[in-house]
């Protein structure tokens, strides 16, 4: 499969060559040519290079970036190559310029380094080193100035040049202002999607627990329609187990088992106020920490004799559960209960 990246590679290197062949045409005498083919060969190597050199993936933030979220890098032009290109923009207009004689200067074979050394700047730039390549312009300006005069570095291709550079500059940064406001939205995406997620988990919840209500208060309900609200004594017994039922599955689900619920019942039964609560410090435990949790607090109601029973998760890092009891004191005020049973369920692990 063909990339963008190959293509826009394979443009770089057939332009930079079709800029040094230009060097070779020559339609005047060269006195020097061995220096303009040794030049031409310089700047060829140095611009495959600045194509070509991939750094390695060390993670550093100088030979890597990274825009938003994405996992990508994006390479940079390594230290060296950008030496050898600010190298060949000091070097490649003077060299071809002092081969070719004064006399060819401005002739088309000698002015190629003005696109060519615009081109390499523009690699550079678009290889994420935008000071590096302005610099290689500032001396490409200086070099062409002091060998033709400005206005003839002017007119015959340094003000191409710049543009490309500046076209470079402003494309990468469009491309990276893309990339992070696709980072963006994908982001928002996945908000959206695990809102939604949560969503359609709660509401399958509340089916649930509607569903569990209509189980559990669906028959006493029915039976109070039929008897016009003359209950009896188990009747009335009956209704404040299945409130009881009810509060416990919307109050503590996670403290549940169907032991625990055996014996929340039974002290019910027996005449007890039993008040569930889960106010956090389960959250994250598996099912198997869980069921240690339950099995104790199983145990601990089922010994526990106490006219209330309050139960109670705890945010603590050591205690799961709280099991207090409390019942009228002995000789005191009846309106004044005293404790007696304070049990602190760990989380399973800690001593």
């Amino acid at each position: 499969m063909i990339s963008v990246k190959n293509v826009l590679v394979a443009l770089a290197v057939a332009f930079t060559a079709y800029l040094a062949a230009r060097g070779l045409w020559w339609t005047a005498p060269v006195p020097y040519p061995l220096i303009v083919v040794a030049t031409l060969g310089m700047y060829l190597a140095t611009t495959w290079l600045c194509i070509f050199w991939e750094p390695a993936r060390t993670g550093t933030p100088e030979e890597e970036e990274h825009i938003g979220d994405v996992d990508r890098p994006r390479a940079r032009l390594p230290i060296p190559a950008q030496i050898l290109a600010l190298v060949a923009a000091v070097l490649v207009p003077s060299a071809i310029s002092f081969a070719v004689g004064p006399e060819s200067v401005t002739a088309g074979f000698a002015t190629w380094y003005l696109g060519g050394i615009g081109a390499l700047m523009t690699i550079v730039m678009v290889r994420r080193r935008p000071w590096t390549a302005w610099a290689g312009i500032a001396i490409l300006t200086v070099g062409s100035m002091v060998w033709m005069g400005p206005a003839a570095a002017l007119a015959l291709g340094l003000v191409g040049s710049i543009v490309w550079v500046t076209c470079a500059q402003l494309l990468v940064r469009s491309l990276d202002r893309a990339a992070r406001d696709t980072s963006r939205l994908a982001q928002l995406q996945r908000a959206a999607s695990a809102w939604q997620a949560s969503q359609v988990g709660r509401q399958r919840e509340r089916r649930v627990q509607v569903q569990q209500a209509l189980a559990v208060a669906g028959p006493v309900l029915t039976r109070t329609v039929a008897t016009g609200g003359r209950l009896t004594d188990d009747d009335r017994l009956e209704a404040r187990l299945a409130e009881g039922r009810l509060r416990d599955e919307m109050r503590g689900p996670r403290l549940l088992d169907d032991e625990v619920r055996a014996e929340l019942e039974r002290a019910r039964r027996r005449g007890a106020n039993v008040t569930v609560l889960d106010e956090g410090g389960l959250e994250g435990l598996d099912e198997t920490s869980l069921s240690v949790i339950r099995g104790q607090l199983a145990e601990a109601l089922r010994s526990a004799s106490s006219d209330r029973l309050y139960i109670r998760t705890s945010p603590d890092a050591r205690v799961a559960v709280t099991v207090v009891g409390r019942s009228p004191s002995v000789g005191g005020p009846s309106e004044e209960d005293g404790v007696d049973l304070w049990r602190e369920i760990p989380h399973p692990g800690v001593a």
